[in-house]
C-alpha cells in the first residue's frame, strides 16, 4: 500500500545550496568503474584543503550480502548471473569512505548533470551517517565515457558492473530525475543489489511536456563560440545565445537553468565544447523521458521524495508507483522545485536520514 507522509517544513536554512559542516573524509576517485590503474585525485574537504586520498581495495567476486526481504530463491551470486552482451562502460566516480557494516549510499544525478551536483550533500551524509557514499557520472555525462547508447537498460548495466566491483552491494540508491529512473530500473532488475531506494522528484512514468530539455539540447547544439576566447567571455556569450530559448519559466528560473547547463561547457585545447554527449542525448530524448515497461515489482522499502513546487510527479502516476513499488512512501519537501537537493539541501538530508532510521 502506498503510504503518505506529511510535507516537510523544517526550519533549516533558506533556498539554494548550503554548506553543511563536515569533517575530513578519506576519498577515493577513479576515472573508470574498475578502479584499476587509475591515478587518485585529491578532493577538497572543508576549508578547501585536500583530503587524504587512497584507493579502496576492490574485493574479489563473492556472494553479495542480501537485504533480508529478498527471498532465498531470488538470491544470485556473480557466477550465476551471466553478463549480458552489451558491454558496460567504466564510469567515473567519487567514493567517500565509511563504515562497512551499513549499506552505502549511491547518488545518481539527473539529465545534463554530473556527480559534482551531490558533492556537498555526499560529504554531509557521509559525516552524519558514517556510511560510505558514492557519487557517479552517468555515461555521456561528466567525466564518464561517451556512447551512442543512452538507454536506461545500458545505464542500469553500468551500475550492475560497477557496484559489485567496489563491494557496495546491497546499497541505498538515491536517484534524481533521470538518475531516479535509472535507480528504479536497477532495483526492478536486480533487487538483490538494492537495500533501499529513493527516487527524487520522478516516477516510473513518462515525463510530460513540463520538461523543456529537448529544446534546451537543440539550443546547446547550435551554440557558436569562437576559439581562444577567455573563459568568462565564452560563458557570457553562451548564456546570451541560450537566453532566447530558456525563458519560458520566468527570469529567476531562467538564470538557474542556464547556469546549470553551462556547467557542462569546458575548454579543450583552446576550444569550448560540451562535455555531455549532446548527439546521444538528443537521439534518445524520447526514451529518456519515458520509462521501460516492467512486469516485476521491487519488494524493498522505497521513498518518492518530491519537490513541493514541482509537477514532475502527477497523481495519475500513483497507480504505477503502487504496482511497481508496493512498499512506497511519498514525502514532499516544501519550497523545493525539481532540484530538491539544491533548493532545500538540509531538508533533503533530513528526509534521507529519516528514511534510513
Amino acid at each position: 500500500m502506498l503510504r503518505w507522509a506529511r510535507a516537510w517544513g523544517l526550519p533549516l536554512g533558506g533556498r539554494g545550496p548550503s554548506r553543511p559542516s563536515f569533517s575530513r573524509v578519506p576519498v577515493a576517485t577513479s576515472s573508470s568503474g574498475g578502479g584499476g590503474g587509475a591515478e587518485p585525485r585529491s578532493v577538497a574537504a572543508a576549508g578547501g584543503r585536500p583530503s587524504p586520498v587512497r584507493l579502496l581495495p576492490v574485493p574479489p567476486a563473492r556472494m553479495p550480502r542480501f537485504p533480508p526481504w529478498v527471498p532465498f530463491c531470488c538470491r544470485r551470486g556473480p557466477s550465476l548471473h551471466p553478463r549480458p552482451s552489451a558491454r558496460p562502460l567504466p564510469l567515473s566516480y567519487t567514493l567517500l569512505d565509511g563504515e562497512a557494516g551499513s549499506p552505502a549510499l549511491v547518488f545518481l544525478h539527473g539529465l545534463c548533470g554530473c556527480r559534482n551536483n551531490f558533492s556537498s550533500i555526499a560529504k554531509a551524509v557521509a559525516q552524519q551517517t558514517g556510511r560510505k557514499v558514492l557519487t557517479v557520472d552517468a555515461r555521456n555525462h561528466g567525466d564518464s565515457p561517451h556512447s551512442p547508447d543512452m538507454s536506461y537498460e545500458a545505464m542500469s548495466q553500468d551500475l550492475q558492473d560497477l557496484l559489485p566491483q567496489l563491494g557496495l552491494v546491497p546499497c541505498v540508491l538515491v536517484g534524481h530525475s533521470m538518475g531516479g529512473k535509472t535507480a528504479m530500473l536497477l532495483a526492478l532488475q536486480r533487487p538483490d543489489l538494492v537495500d533501499r531506494l529513493i527516487a527524487v522528484d520522478i516516477s516510473p512514468a513518462r515525463t510530460t511536456s513540463i520538461s523543456d530539455f529537448p529544446s534546451y539540447l537543440a539550443a546547446m547544439r547550435s551554440l557558436d563560440i569562437p576559439d581562444e576566447l577567455p573563459r568568462s567571455r565564452a560563458r557570457k556569450l553562451a548564456d546570451e545565445q541560450l537566453s532566447p530559448v530558456i525563458q519560458a519559466t520566468g527570469p529567476p528560473q531562467d538564470i538557474v537553468t542556464r547556469q546549470f547547463l553551462l556547467t557542462n561547457l569546458v575548454e579543450v585545447d583552446g576550444r569550448f565544447v560540451w562535455r555531455v554527449n549532446l548527439d546521444a542525448l538528443a537521439q534518445h530524448m524520447q526514451e529518456i523521458l519515458a520509462f521501460p515497461p516492467r512486469q516485476e515489482s521491487y519488494p524493498g522499502p522505497t521513498l518518492f521524495l518530491l519537490g513541493g513546487n514541482s509537477q514532475y510527479v502527477h497523481p495519475s502516476h500513483h497507480p504505477e508507483i503502487r504496482r511497481l513499488f508496493p512498499r512506497a512512501q511519498m514525502q514532499t519537501v516544501l519550497n523545493a522545485g525539481h532540484w530538491v537537493h539544491a533548493d532545500r539541501p538540509q531538508d533533503f538530508i533530513a528526509a534521507i536520514r529519516g528514511f534510513l532510521a
